[in-house]
């Protein structure tokens, strides 16, 4: 205890004593290493260890410059999930490019720990939220705008009064959907992401399309009807089988349209992870992509192309998507800029004209 209680007594000005340099400079060793040259900042470290100084206080540091130096996101699925999807990565990677040069942490905060988020975003020592993918209904959404922090919510069109990143996802989907029906296929099937946080996997009625939760996902669903619509062709009689994003849930929803009399030609997937897994349902099945079914994605993870016939899909910049999050929080607080990110399709092997019946 007495050696714990030396080491908290150490300070700056002792370790600017022990060199005879200021005070300032040894701070700026922690603070400003870009001020100092390499060889003195490193002396300046090596003493601080040798009598025992283990660096800024940060609650110190917040009170003084007014700054945790930290950003909470708030992320609308569980913490494995956030390390594991492709889409999930490519957006945390998107943030971290930002918030590494300039010195910020950053705080994941899953919603799949309800209880617990809720605590964590009342109590987090942040700058500021990013709010990502998360229902409408969610608490934990209330409780990051109760905080008055600098917010910047990103797939969350339905947010007004704070800074927001997303894609126009209604208009991507209509682009998908328009893709086969210019391919002539009329007979059309569709495998949706989770419509609402509660786990639900199955076939999706139309009392489940009004009480969805995820305002992109519905616009997703939106865009699909609307080209189908326009087509001349009545949207409530297209099969749609809801499941959560993962490679199995395409494929057991994939089965289930596939096994469907009259069978569709066509099936457009809400995510490449469910569509990987149609693909693979289409192979159990012996049909032949694309000559006996055509399949279109949304994302453009890096499998997309990988896989082999290589996929058509939705392409949104998905590493952008974070960057442009974590910039708007940590360059321009006090505004509330709203940026609509461009969308495109890529098309490859997996969709081709409808077959002949």
């Amino acid at each position: 205890m007495e050696r714990n209680n030396a080491l908290k007594s150490v300070t700056l000005l002792e370790i600017a004593k022990a060199l005879g340099i200021s005070r300032t400079t040894v701070s700026n060793a922690f603070n400003r290493p870009d001020q100092l040259s390499c060889e003195l900042r490193d002396k300046i470290l090596a003493k601080a260890k040798e009598i025992g100084y283990a660096g800024p206080n940060p609650t110190a540091r917040m009170l003084r410059t007014k700054q945790a130096g930290a950003i909470g996101v708030v992320f609308g699925e569980s913490l494995p999930y956030a390390f594991s999807d492709p889409v999930a990565i490519a957006f945390l990677q998107g943030i971290a490019s930002v918030c590494e040069p300039a010195k910020v942490s950053l705080l994941i905060i899953p919603m799949a720990m309800s209880k617990t988020a809720l605590n964590t975003i009342q109590q987090a020592v942040v700058d500021g939220f990013i709010v990502y993918s998360t229902p409408n209904t969610d608490e934990a959404t209330a409780h990051v705008l109760a905080r008055n922090l600098p917010t910047v919510a990103v797939d969350r069109p339905d947010l007004h009064n704070v800074s927001s990143v997303s894609i126009n996802d209604r208009q991507a989907a209509y682009i998908a959907a328009a893709h086969l029906i210019n391919c002539n296929h009329k007979r059309l099937g569709i495998i949706a992401m989770e419509m609402r946080f509660d786990g639900y996997e199955g076939t999706v009625n139309a009392q489940r399309i009004k009480t969805a939760t995820f305002p992109h996902l519905l616009a997703r669903l939106q865009g699909y009807q609307d080209a189908i619509r326009e087509a001349g062709i009545n949207p409530d009689v297209i099969p749609i089988e809801e499941r959560l994003n993962r490679e199995d849930g395409g494929f057991t929803a994939a089965l289930a349209l596939l096994n469907r009399t009259p069978r569709p030609t066509g099936i457009l997937a809400m995510s490449d992870r469910l569509a990987i897994g149609a693909l693979r349902a289409a192979e159990t099945l012996g049909l032949d992509v694309p000559t006996d079914l055509s399949i279109v994605g949304f994302d453009d993870i890096p499998l997309a192309t990988q896989i082999r016939p290589r996929l058509t899909t939705i392409r949104q910049p998905l590493v952008e998507k974070g960057a442009i999050a974590a910039r708007f929080l940590l360059e321009n607080v006090g505004q509330t800029i709203c940026q609509i990110l461009p969308t495109e399709l890529a098309i490859r092997e997996s969709s081709g004209i409808a077959p002949k019946t």
